[in-house]
């Protein structure tokens, strides 16, 4: 009787706790306090820490590999092989093919691009330059990993995407370069959206001045139905050209943006923005999570990925709030400097950050639609951006 309580204590997960579990259990439920209790990004921190927490409870094996055999069957004379599962895999390693094969973060675009309104960027085009400095983070920081030493071409261009405050982008790119940091990536990326209202505001004030904080910027022109639409075609087919690597991310993006704007698919629309993005991220988040086990995320380089990802989000705000300032002092416009940090992807929580900066220099500045014009340029700058590195280092 005693021996076969012996195995049975043996076969549970305690026993196989260590130190590294213990701590990776500690970390998830750190994410669980930030979502909960402080409502950080809690549709997404909840299930990443779930992941974690999954993944790193011994016993559970919910992202192990099937065991697989391939058999060799003769008839008629040829032989054929046919592949046999001897263990079927854990659940979350077969929902997590959606992010190694670069499924789930372009379905998360198409959600985004149908919950968005690119009115705001198509009645100012000057908001795609403000966009596009914000990707300034991505490239410098890929050059500070290189040079760090600690990085493949392929990390350092995953972990530079960081910088561009865009989740699925992030997972987009690493599953793609270096599946290996997946989980280190994914977290900074996502932990760096939840605190844009903590880590963008001293930035912008440090880079502004009150008179430059109060300028109230003149209303945007109506955008015409037929604007709205063209847009989206025009941008995939123009986009994609330059940068093929790209397609998948900006095509969803456009075509959920299509399917709000052409007013006759509501119910696309609808599914778009609501079920299957909610479903989605449910996945995603999840197996993200699970790939955050001990021995990949107790390293020396995870301090040094979110190190440098956080220098890569405030060289993205930066270089925006520094743009708008260059751009009222050499071209005599009339900008609101504040709206440079939305050139960041996170949206729409840079564009609201950008309007409550406002708001605390002037009660009577409203700064949101003109914020939104960069916010949805970053997102269109944050997926040229990844395609541009995919193309570059992808084996």
């Amino acid at each position: 009787m005693l021996e076969i309580l012996k195995n049975f204590l043996l076969d549970t997960g305690v026993a196989g706790l260590n130190y590294g579990s213990v701590i990776m259990i500690a970390i998830a439920c750190l994410l669980f306090y930030l979502a909960i209790v402080k409502k950080f990004e809690p549709l997404l921190l909840v299930p990443i820490a779930f992941g974690v927490l999954l993944t790193n409870l011994p016993g559970a094996n919910l992202m192990a590999e099937p065991v697989m055999h391939i058999k060799e069957v003769i008839q008629g004379g040829i032989t054929t092989h046919v592949i046999e599962t001897l263990e079927p895999g854990g659940l979350l390693w077969y929902l997590f093919q959606g992010d190694h094969l670069g499924i789930f973060p372009p379905i998360i675009f198409m959600g985004v691009g149908a919950m968005t309104d690119f009115g705001p960027l198509i009645a100012n085009p000057k908001s795609l330059l403000l966009g596009a400095a914000a990707q300034f983070g991505i490239f410098i920081t890929f050059i500070g990993a290189i040079a760090s030493g600690l990085f493949t071409a392929q990390q350092a261009a995953s972990i530079g995407i960081i910088g561009g405050a865009d989740g699925p982008t992030a997972i987009f790119l690493s599953s793609r370069l270096a599946p290996e940091m997946l989980g280190p990536i994914a977290i900074a990326a996502y932990s760096y959206m939840a605190l844009v209202p903590i880590i963008q505001p001293p930035i912008m004030r440090l880079l502004t001045t009150k008179k430059e904080r109060v300028i109230k910027m003149s209303q945007l022109r109506e955008v015409s139905k037929k604007e709205k639409i063209i847009f989206p075609i025009v941008v995939t087919i123009l986009v994609t050209l330059m940068v093929p690597a790209s397609a998948s991310l900006i095509g969803m993006l456009m075509l959920g943006n299509l399917f709000r704007e052409c007013g006759v698919t509501a119910r696309l629309e609808d599914t778009a923005k609501n079920a299957l993005i909610n479903i989605v991220t449910i996945f995603l988040g999840t197996t993200v999570g699970a790939t955050a086990t001990a021995e990949h995320f107790l390293i020396p380089e995870t301090l040094a990925i979110l190190t440098l990802g956080v220098v890569a989000f405030a060289i993205g705000t930066a270089s925006g709030v520094l743009l708008a300032k260059a751009m009222n002092r050499w071209f005599n416009m009339n900008i609101n400097p504040l709206i440079g940090s939305a050139g960041v992807s996170a949206v729409p929580m840079a564009a609201r950050v950008s309007q409550v900066e406002g708001q605390k220099a002037d009660p009577g500045n409203f700064l949101l639609m003109h914020a939104m014009g960069p916010n949805v340029a970053g997102v269109i700058g944050s997926a040229v951006s990844a395609g541009v590195l995919l193309s570059m280092f992808s084996n």
